[in-house]
């Protein structure tokens, strides 16, 4: 299979700060990719370049098959995103609103072809209403509803449960799964809320300061019947060297400064400590991580508050 996405070596820097170092992953049709990462580590730097509203430093964006530099605007005709809180005319209706983003679009809509967009964001109801009497959940979907009024195959969506209620989480959680399910969008969300993205993402991509950290299947990577092991040895590159020789290699997932991680079924960890012993590692610690929400404390830079939230 094609991918729809594919960034390679994508890298942005702004004075000293590198935002963006030397990343690469691939979305395909029908994903619902979850775009992961603590708040700071590069996500809206590089959806703002899949987007074009930002030159990469270096790399390279190809959507559709085509070169982003090369052929910007046909490729955005495709795409739809909402970018942190939609920009829209509180004092205009839901529906007006629409009916102005679609003409913008060069998009002839008919009245009942915007009601059935608004449908399908559950606005319908709301229609006639001015957007100052909406819930921040509500702008949420309604910048949605704009986002498809081209019918675009791409959806890419920067934190859209930022700000939200408990409910208003929900409902956009429910619309990413209707958009895939049902619409059959491909969609690309980013957010620090790991049970969000659990909960909707067919494939991950977790970063960490504008690096690749890890990326895979989310039913692979979320798997409750696998374990992180997090290891400390008194000599951390001759033991990664000795297990990446070793039977042991694919169950690598990161090295961090203080422990090498590995990620294996619980019941293979008495035979893991058994082969570290006859490699002759020296072991300090070990310590079994169960959660998600380790993982990801694990696997990225751990220093930051990270929101756990579950309804």
């Amino acid at each position: 299979m094609q991918p729809i996405v594919t960034v390679t070596g994508l890298t942005k820097q702004f004075s000293n700060l590198i935002a963006v170092q030397h990343l690469s992953f691939s979305v395909y049709e029908g994903d619902v990719y979850g775009f992961l990462g603590q708040n700071g580590a590069g996500k809206s730097t590089t959806i703002r370049m899949l987007l074009s509203l930002i030159s990469p430093g270096s790399g390279k964006i190809e959507i559709f098959g085509r070169d982003l530099q090369h052929h910007r605007n046909e490729i955005l005709a495709q795409v739809g995103a909402v970018i942190e809180k939609p920009d829209v005319y509180k004092y205009l209706s839901a529906y007006e609103n629409l009916k102005l983003f679609a003409r913008l679009s060069g998009i002839r809509a008919t009245e009942t072809r915007l009601m059935e967009q608004l449908e399908q964001v559950g606005l319908a109801s709301r229609a006639r209403d001015t957007v100052k009497t909406f819930s921040q959940g509500m702008k949420q979907r309604l910048g949605i509803a704009i986002a498809l009024v081209h019918d675009p195959k791409l959806i890419i969506l920067d934190e859209p449960t930022n700000g939200l209620d408990p409910q208003g989480i929900a409902d956009i959680r429910n619309l990413i799964l209707h958009l895939s399910r049902d619409l059959k969008k491909t969609v690309i969300v980013s957010s620090h809320l790991l049970s969000e993205i659990e909960q909707v993402a067919t494939r991950v991509l977790i970063i960490d300061k504008g690096k690749k950290i890890v990326e895979g299947n989310a039913l692979e990577l979320f798997d409750p019947s696998q374990t992180l092991v997090a290891l400390q040895t008194l000599n951390q590159v001759d033991a990664l060297q000795k297990m990446q020789n070793s039977s042991w290699a694919g169950n690598l997932q990161q090295q961090r400064d203080t422990a090498i991680l590995l990620k294996l079924d619980r019941n293979r960890i008495p035979q893991f400590h058994r082969d570290l012993v006859a490699m002759d590692i020296e072991l300090i610690s070990l310590e079994v991580r169960h959660s998600l929400e380790d993982y990801f404390l694990q696997v990225t830079s751990g220093n930051q508050h990270v929101d756990t939230y579950t309804d």
